[in-house]
């Protein structure tokens, strides 16, 4: 069961996030208890307003992949130096933070 406060616990973590660092919806997803719930993380960021309280362009998928048509979310990682591989995906081994 899912409780109340699940999406509180999301935007905690997420604003811990440390500027040129990514993480994942699943390890987010671990780090608050609720480690089978990658897809509902995204779906609490999707509705999240995008500011920089709660930096949820540093949030992407396992492989890092950036949120499909948010253009922005590049922009505002390579502004905080995150590089990418030749196919668009964040180097993860590189800048994952857990």
């Amino acid at each position: 069961m899912i409780p109340a406060d699940f999406e509180v616990r999301v935007y905690t973590v997420v604003r811990q996030i440390p500027r040129g660092k990514v993480t994942t919806y699943g390890q987010i997803a671990y780090m608050i208890g609720f480690p089978k719930n990658a897809r509902l993380v995204g779906a609490t960021l999707k509705h999240s307003k995008r500011d920089q309280i709660t930096p949820c362009h540093r949030v992407v998928n396992a492989a890092g992949r950036l949120v499909p048509g948010w253009e922005e979310q590049r922009e505002l990682l390579l502004l905080e130096g995150i590089t990418f591989k030749e196919n668009g995906h964040v180097k993860m081994k590189d800048h994952f933070w857990q």
